[in-house]
């Protein structure tokens, strides 16, 4: 017994060591972003003298952040929604569907997930402009779902590839249809799977910077990681409003991971069917 507690503590100091390292910065970002220009200077990890609200205010009202926090959450909406429903129809067709061409047409579905948007940026920037929708919504959404598509068809074909063939073979027997099987019968067992895919995707389209800073010239349609870059460069030695804003962007990622951690997990580690 002594020898196994032996064995584990170090392993334990370790991930103490590791979340320590990664929890400490954003405990001070939290800190700091209740703070004043004169309180910061007591350091990161002073406590506030009072819990001011007022640099979120600040951010949320005179840095627009209510705009673009509104631009974020239809942009990210959108290509969840979208991305998860055809994600969920591809992988069904391609893990359990008798399809001509599947071999083919999978590596090509998959070139969207492989091809990075640092390739493409160019091309895609004229390719909108030439169909009008450079400026929108649109610019956003649809280049995203592309990308996202791409990884989510391999992510519920392995999950498809895996399923219960009884269920399947019984569930076409009682006479449903591949339509009803699919959302009667397999649907219930991928949750994990498309949890997993719906906080990914969220948080990759969340997060995203490149595309809304190349696409989108309109500050009305700015996205929140691109609208703290501009907002940070406006407020460059104002630590305790950077803060404020920072923490406006991160927590929509966190509280969305928080919600679906038992779920992701699961998914992580192999989804609802067991060998």
């Amino acid at each position: 017994m002594n020898g196994r507690i032996n064995q584990l503590v170090p392993r334990y100091l370790l991930l103490i060591a590791f979340s320590l390292f990664v929890l400490l910065p954003i405990f001070g970002l939290f800190l700091s972003a209740f703070k004043t220009d004169t309180q910061i200077i007591q350091g990161p990890f002073s406590l506030p003298q009072a819990w001011n609200l007022e640099n979120f205010r600040q951010a949320w009202f005179t840095g627009r952040f209510n705009i673009f926090f509104k631009n974020s959450v239809v942009v990210s909406l959108s290509v969840v929604i979208a991305s998860v429903f055809l994600s969920v129809l591809m992988g069904y067709a391609f893990g359990l569907l008798p399809m001509p061409g599947k071999k083919w047409l999978f590596p090509l579905v998959l070139l969207g997930y492989m091809v990075p948007f640092e390739a493409v940026i160019i091309p895609l920037y004229h390719f909108l402009d030439l169909l009008g929708l450079r400026d929108s919504y649109w610019a956003l959404i649809l280049p995203q779902i592309g990308l996202s598509v791409s990884f989510g068809t391999l992510w519920m074909t392995s999950f498809f590839e895996n399923a219960p063939r009884d269920l399947v073979d019984a569930a076409a027997m009682d006479g449903c249809s591949r339509w009803q099987t699919l959302w009667l019968v397999l649907w219930p067992l991928a949750t994990p799977s498309i949890t997993t895919l719906i906080v990914l995707i969220f948080m990759w389209t969340w997060n995203e910077f490149l595309l809304a800073l190349v696409l989108i010239q309109d500050e009305t349609l700015r996205t929140l990681p691109v609208g703290l870059a501009f907002f940070q460069g406006k407020y460059t030695a104002n630590i305790p409003l950077l803060a404020a804003g920072a923490l406006i962007v991160a927590v929509p990622t966190v509280v969305v991971y928080v919600l679906f951690q038992r779920f992701f997990i699961r998914g992580m580690l192999g989804g609802a069917v067991k060998g």
